[in-house]
Protein backbone atom coordinates (compact mmCIF):
# COMPACT_ATOMS: atom_id res chain seq x y z
CA UNK A 1 0.00 0.00 0.00
CA UNK A 2 2.67 2.77 1.24
CA UNK A 3 4.50 1.74 -2.14
CA UNK A 4 1.62 2.08 -4.14
CA UNK A 5 1.16 5.94 -2.75
CA UNK A 6 4.70 6.62 -3.40
CA UNK A 7 4.60 5.80 -7.29
CA UNK A 8 0.99 7.78 -7.15
CA UNK A 9 2.74 10.64 -5.88
CA UNK A 10 5.67 10.16 -8.17
CA UNK A 11 3.62 10.68 -10.96
CA UNK A 12 2.54 14.08 -9.79
CA UNK A 13 4.32 16.74 -11.95
CA UNK A 14 7.22 18.43 -10.17
CA UNK A 15 5.38 21.53 -10.13
CA UNK A 16 2.17 20.54 -8.73
CA UNK A 17 3.27 20.54 -5.56
CA UNK A 18 5.02 24.02 -4.82
CA UNK A 19 1.84 25.87 -7.03
CA UNK A 20 -0.82 23.30 -4.54
CA UNK A 21 0.46 24.40 -1.25
CA UNK A 22 1.17 27.77 -2.35
CA UNK A 23 -1.95 28.33 -2.79
CA UNK A 24 -3.09 26.39 0.41
CA UNK A 25 -0.55 28.43 2.13
CA UNK A 26 -2.17 31.68 1.10
CA UNK A 27 -5.47 30.08 2.35
CA UNK A 28 -3.71 29.05 5.49
CA UNK A 29 -2.34 32.53 6.11
CA UNK A 30 -5.47 34.41 6.10
CA UNK A 31 -7.14 32.04 9.10
CA UNK A 32 -3.25 32.73 10.39
CA UNK A 33 -3.37 36.28 10.31
CA UNK A 34 -6.79 37.04 12.03
CA UNK A 35 -5.70 34.28 14.70
CA UNK A 36 -2.83 36.64 15.46
CA UNK A 37 -5.21 40.01 15.24
CA UNK A 38 -8.38 38.52 16.84
CA UNK A 39 -6.59 36.28 19.48
CA UNK A 40 -4.95 38.46 21.75
CA UNK A 41 -8.14 41.07 21.74
CA UNK A 42 -10.28 37.65 23.20
CA UNK A 43 -12.24 37.73 19.70
CA UNK A 44 -13.29 34.44 18.13
CA UNK A 45 -11.70 33.19 14.87
CA UNK A 46 -14.04 30.64 14.39
CA UNK A 47 -17.52 32.24 15.09
CA UNK A 48 -18.34 35.57 13.27
CA UNK A 49 -18.54 36.76 9.99
CA UNK A 50 -15.26 38.85 8.76
CA UNK A 51 -15.75 42.72 9.58
CA UNK A 52 -13.85 45.50 8.55
CA UNK A 53 -12.14 46.66 11.95
CA UNK A 54 -12.82 50.33 11.28
CA UNK A 55 -16.53 50.51 9.90
CA UNK A 56 -18.00 46.92 11.16
CA UNK A 57 -19.00 46.45 7.63
CA UNK A 58 -19.14 42.25 7.13
CA UNK A 59 -17.17 41.49 4.37
CA UNK A 60 -18.15 39.53 1.50
CA UNK A 61 -16.28 36.95 -1.03
CA UNK A 62 -14.67 39.31 -3.19
CA UNK A 63 -12.62 41.14 0.02
CA UNK A 64 -11.29 37.71 1.44
CA UNK A 65 -9.67 36.28 -1.26
CA UNK A 66 -5.85 36.08 0.03
CA UNK A 67 -3.31 38.88 -1.61
CA UNK A 68 -5.75 39.43 -5.03
CA UNK A 69 -8.52 41.22 -2.42
CA UNK A 70 -5.49 43.23 -0.47
CA UNK A 71 -3.92 44.00 -4.26
CA UNK A 72 -7.49 44.67 -5.69
CA UNK A 73 -8.60 47.16 -3.18
CA UNK A 74 -5.04 48.35 -2.29
CA UNK A 75 -4.99 47.64 1.65
CA UNK A 76 -8.11 49.96 2.06
CA UNK A 77 -11.53 48.92 3.31
CA UNK A 78 -14.09 48.61 0.14
CA UNK A 79 -16.82 50.83 1.82
CA UNK A 80 -15.06 53.17 4.32
CA UNK A 81 -11.58 52.93 3.13
CA UNK A 82 -9.94 53.19 6.12
CA UNK A 83 -6.35 51.27 5.96
CA UNK A 84 -6.65 47.07 6.49
CA UNK A 85 -4.04 46.11 8.63
CA UNK A 86 -0.87 44.37 6.51
CA UNK A 87 -0.77 41.74 9.01
CA UNK A 88 -3.31 40.50 6.14
CA UNK A 89 -1.38 40.35 3.28
CA UNK A 90 1.68 40.25 5.06
CA UNK A 91 0.97 36.58 6.53
CA UNK A 92 -0.54 35.66 4.05
CA UNK A 93 2.18 36.07 1.82
CA UNK A 94 4.76 34.73 4.25
CA UNK A 95 2.44 31.41 4.29
CA UNK A 96 2.12 31.42 0.56
CA UNK A 97 6.04 31.20 0.07
CA UNK A 98 6.78 28.45 3.47
CA UNK A 99 4.60 26.41 0.72
CA UNK A 100 6.26 26.74 -2.35
CA UNK A 101 9.74 26.35 -0.40
CA UNK A 102 8.26 23.05 1.14
CA UNK A 103 6.86 22.32 -2.33
CA UNK A 104 10.15 22.65 -4.39
CA UNK A 105 12.38 20.90 -1.68
CA UNK A 106 10.69 17.28 -1.60
CA UNK A 107 7.60 16.46 -3.03
CA UNK A 108 4.70 14.16 -1.74
CA UNK A 109 3.13 14.22 2.06
CA UNK A 110 6.55 15.01 3.23
CA UNK A 111 6.37 18.15 1.87
CA UNK A 112 2.69 18.93 3.34
CA UNK A 113 4.51 18.00 7.03
CA UNK A 114 7.09 20.36 6.16
CA UNK A 115 4.58 23.12 4.89
CA UNK A 116 2.39 22.42 8.23
CA UNK A 117 5.77 23.12 9.95
CA UNK A 118 6.27 26.52 8.41
CA UNK A 119 2.73 27.50 9.30
CA UNK A 120 2.75 26.56 13.06
CA UNK A 121 6.05 28.64 13.43
CA UNK A 122 4.70 31.70 11.23
CA UNK A 123 1.42 31.75 13.71
CA UNK A 124 3.84 31.33 17.01
CA UNK A 125 6.37 33.86 15.47
CA UNK A 126 3.74 36.80 14.49
CA UNK A 127 1.71 36.43 17.93
CA UNK A 128 5.13 36.81 19.93
CA UNK A 129 6.25 39.54 17.52
CA UNK A 130 3.14 41.15 17.97
CA UNK A 131 2.08 40.72 21.27
CA UNK A 132 5.24 38.72 23.40
CA UNK A 133 2.74 35.48 23.71
CA UNK A 134 3.16 32.09 22.70
CA UNK A 135 -0.01 31.07 23.60
CA UNK A 136 0.59 27.30 25.27
CA UNK A 137 -2.50 25.61 22.87
CA UNK A 138 -0.60 26.72 19.86
CA UNK A 139 2.88 25.28 21.04
CA UNK A 140 0.99 22.11 22.02
CA UNK A 141 -0.69 21.23 18.60
CA UNK A 142 3.02 22.05 17.06
CA UNK A 143 4.20 19.67 19.75
CA UNK A 144 1.07 16.42 19.26
CA UNK A 145 1.85 17.12 15.39
CA UNK A 146 5.73 16.50 15.72
CA UNK A 147 4.89 13.24 17.73
CA UNK A 148 2.04 11.94 15.15
CA UNK A 149 4.46 12.57 12.14
CA UNK A 150 6.91 10.42 14.49
CA UNK A 151 4.26 7.55 14.47
CA UNK A 152 3.88 7.00 11.14
CA UNK A 153 7.65 6.62 10.50
CA UNK A 154 8.19 9.93 8.90
CA UNK A 155 11.93 11.34 9.68
CA UNK A 156 13.76 12.19 12.28
CA UNK A 157 12.68 8.93 14.16
CA UNK A 158 10.22 9.05 17.09
CA UNK A 159 13.05 8.75 19.08
CA UNK A 160 15.09 11.11 17.74
CA UNK A 161 12.26 13.50 18.28
CA UNK A 162 11.53 12.67 21.81
CA UNK A 163 14.99 13.08 22.76
CA UNK A 164 15.19 16.18 21.32
CA UNK A 165 11.44 17.26 22.69
CA UNK A 166 12.90 17.34 26.24
CA UNK A 167 16.29 18.46 25.46
CA UNK A 168 14.37 21.84 23.79
CA UNK A 169 12.48 22.13 26.79
CA UNK A 170 15.07 21.13 29.72
CA UNK A 171 17.97 23.16 27.91
CA UNK A 172 16.27 26.77 27.64
CA UNK A 173 14.86 25.93 30.92
CA UNK A 174 18.18 25.33 33.07
CA UNK A 175 18.92 28.62 30.82
CA UNK A 176 16.38 31.06 31.84
CA UNK A 177 16.69 29.47 35.85
CA UNK A 178 20.32 30.40 35.71
CA UNK A 179 19.72 33.86 34.22
CA UNK A 180 16.76 34.68 37.09
CA UNK A 181 19.24 33.29 39.81
CA UNK A 182 22.22 35.45 38.70
CA UNK A 183 20.52 38.38 37.81
CA UNK A 184 17.03 38.64 39.74
CA UNK A 185 15.09 39.31 37.15
CA UNK A 186 13.45 37.25 34.12
CA UNK A 187 15.55 36.27 30.98
CA UNK A 188 13.20 34.46 28.89
CA UNK A 189 9.34 34.34 28.14
CA UNK A 190 7.84 30.59 30.31
CA UNK A 191 6.92 30.09 26.48
CA UNK A 192 10.25 29.82 24.77
CA UNK A 193 11.28 26.94 26.13
CA UNK A 194 8.00 25.12 25.26
CA UNK A 195 8.60 25.91 21.94
CA UNK A 196 11.75 25.01 21.90
CA UNK A 197 10.77 21.64 23.21
CA UNK A 198 8.17 21.19 20.76
CA UNK A 199 10.41 22.41 17.86
CA UNK A 200 12.72 19.22 18.93
CA UNK A 201 9.76 17.60 18.51
CA UNK A 202 9.63 17.85 14.62
CA UNK A 203 13.60 18.11 14.50
CA UNK A 204 15.12 15.93 16.32
CA UNK A 205 17.57 16.71 19.24
CA UNK A 206 20.70 16.74 16.24
CA UNK A 207 19.63 20.02 14.89
CA UNK A 208 18.92 21.87 17.86
CA UNK A 209 22.35 23.04 18.70
CA UNK A 210 22.07 25.13 14.91
CA UNK A 211 18.53 25.99 15.58
CA UNK A 212 19.57 28.35 18.99
CA UNK A 213 22.94 29.71 17.16
CA UNK A 214 20.95 30.53 14.49
CA UNK A 215 18.39 32.66 16.33
CA UNK A 216 20.93 34.00 18.58
CA UNK A 217 22.55 35.42 15.14
CA UNK A 218 19.37 36.51 14.30
CA UNK A 219 18.59 38.68 17.27
CA UNK A 220 22.44 39.92 17.21
CA UNK A 221 21.49 41.08 13.50
CA UNK A 222 18.52 42.79 14.88
CA UNK A 223 20.06 44.83 17.81
CA UNK A 224 22.99 45.76 14.96
CA UNK A 225 20.15 47.18 12.81
CA UNK A 226 18.76 48.85 15.46
CA UNK A 227 22.02 50.08 16.69
CA UNK A 228 22.47 51.43 12.79
CA UNK A 229 19.72 53.00 12.42
CA UNK A 230 20.25 55.39 15.36
CA UNK A 231 18.34 53.69 18.01
CA UNK A 232 19.57 53.12 21.93
CA UNK A 233 20.13 49.63 23.19
CA UNK A 234 19.92 48.91 26.68
CA UNK A 235 20.44 45.85 28.42
CA UNK A 236 16.73 45.66 29.46
CA UNK A 237 14.63 46.23 26.00
CA UNK A 238 12.93 42.86 24.97
CA UNK A 239 13.26 40.74 21.92
CA UNK A 240 10.65 37.74 20.80
CA UNK A 241 13.40 35.36 21.41
CA UNK A 242 10.67 32.69 20.88
CA UNK A 243 9.88 34.15 17.08
CA UNK A 244 13.58 34.47 16.88
CA UNK A 245 13.58 30.33 17.42
CA UNK A 246 10.58 30.13 14.74
CA UNK A 247 12.73 32.02 11.82
CA UNK A 248 15.44 29.65 12.74
CA UNK A 249 13.50 26.47 13.12
CA UNK A 250 12.19 26.58 9.31
CA UNK A 251 15.74 26.39 7.45
CA UNK A 252 17.09 23.83 9.32
CA UNK A 253 14.22 21.69 8.60
CA UNK A 254 15.47 22.09 4.89
CA UNK A 255 18.95 21.32 6.14
CA UNK A 256 17.92 18.39 7.53
CA UNK A 257 15.74 17.29 4.62
CA UNK A 258 18.65 18.01 2.32
CA UNK A 259 21.29 16.20 4.39
CA UNK A 260 19.03 14.02 6.19
CA UNK A 261 20.67 15.41 9.83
Amino acid sequence: MQHALADEFSRVGPWVWPVALGVLGAIVGSFIAALVIRWPQGRSVLTGRSACDACGRSLGPVDLVPLASALWLRGRCRSCRAPIDPRHWQIELSAAVIGVIAGLAVPGPTAFAGALFGWFLLALAALDVAEYWLPDRLTLALALAGIGLGLVGVPPTLSDRMIGGVTGFVSLWLIAAGYRLLRHREGLGGGDPKLFGAIGLWLGWRMLPAVLVLACLIGFAALLMRLVAGHTVAGHDRLPFGALLAIAAYPAWLVMLAFGA
